[in-house]
């Protein structure tokens, strides 16, 4: 019997667990939820203590049992494990893979950015198992990103690697996206962003549109471009010439064999595709061009899969 991994996806809202054996499989998954009151002063300790639990309800020695922890935390983590400031947890700049590796008696713990830990998760068990060289996206809130290269996460020099919302995509924007900057892609191809469009769309003039009857969210212009309408049709013409244009400068520095694409968004399904596959090939080096599309297929569970695989890169 291989010894087993623990994967941590930790979230502001809960924290998920999964015990994983060497090859990938999860054998048991719960949440906690996250604790962030005096500065998540008390988010590590609650980790350690569900690990621990678990341990002890399997019958698992430290020593012999367990490879070690992975954990996805929500801010950059260089690769000491040292996060540099995840605001919404109240967190400064410390070595989470130090504190919790204490806190467990010595147990290993390696620990990453969690979209880039959640890209990790999709190439080994998700949408792009078979490939080495991946960008993982996850059309969100927001719009996160991972980059495997050669099955590697790349993190960068302070854990910001991967940052593919915040590429500078439209000059001409005068409302500042969530980082501070103007015209970054996440204000276009996020589910707030595909929303931000259509209403701008549908101000612009007259022009006839069932999205006029309905409450504005990513979803209802979906629904509504698989509906034939028009006027949803020129949003995501303008999503997908945005995004392609987007992934195509991406492509051109880390050379990916798939684009895994994620999140909320994603649930509209290959129809995205249909309207980022044609403005990628438009602006992609000819090297790149045949990088394929895919569904991310692991869902919320990403996080967990990719922090155990972390524990054996």
């Amino acid at each position: 019997m291989g010894k087993k991994i623990f994967g941590v996806d930790l979230g502001g809202t809960t924290v998920k667990l999964g015990l994983f054996n060497e090859e990938g499989v999860v054998e048991e998954k719960w949440e906690i939820p996250t604790r962030k009151e005096d500065q998540g002063a008390h988010i590590l300790p609650d980790i350690a203590e569900s690990i621990l639990k678990k341990m002890e309800e399997k019958g698992l020695s430290k020593e012999s049992d367990v490879a070690g922890v992975g954990i996805g935390v929500p801010g950059p983590v260089d690769e000491k494990g040292i996060i540099h400031k995840a605001a919404n947890l109240g967190w400064g700049e410390f070595s989470v893979s130090e504190e919790l590796a204490v806190l467990l008696g010595g147990i290993p713990v390696v620990a990453g950015n969690d979209a880039n830990v959640a890209a990790l998760g999709e190439m080994w068990m998700g949408g792009g198992r078979g490939c080495e060289n991946i960008v993982a996206v996850t059309l969100g809130t927001g719009v996160g990103g991972g980059i495997i290269v050669a099955g590697k996460v790349v993190s960068g020099a302070s854990g910001a690697g991967g940052e593919i919302g915040h590429i500078h995509i439209e000059d001409d924007e005068t409302e500042s996206c969530g980082c501070g900057n103007c015209g970054c892609l996440e204000q276009y191809a996020s589910a707030t962003g595909i929303s931000r469009l259509a209403k701008r769309r549908l101000e612009k003039d007259d022009k006839p549109s069932i999205l006029r009857e309905r409450s504005i969210s990513a979803k209802a212009v979906w629904d509504a471009v698989k509906e034939g309408d028009e006027l949803a049709i020129e949003v995501a013409r303008q999503f997908g010439s945005y995004l392609g244009k987007g992934l195509a400068a991406v492509a051109a520095v880390v050379n990916p064999e798939v684009f895994v694409i994620g999140g909320g968004v994603s649930k509209a399904g290959e129809i995205l595709f249909d309207y980022i596959r044609d403005e990628y090939k438009k602006y992609v080096f000819h090297g790149s061009r045949e990088a394929r599309f895919v569904l991310a297929t692991l869902g919320n569970d990403a996080g967990i899969y990719g922090a155990a695989r972390l524990v054996l890169s």
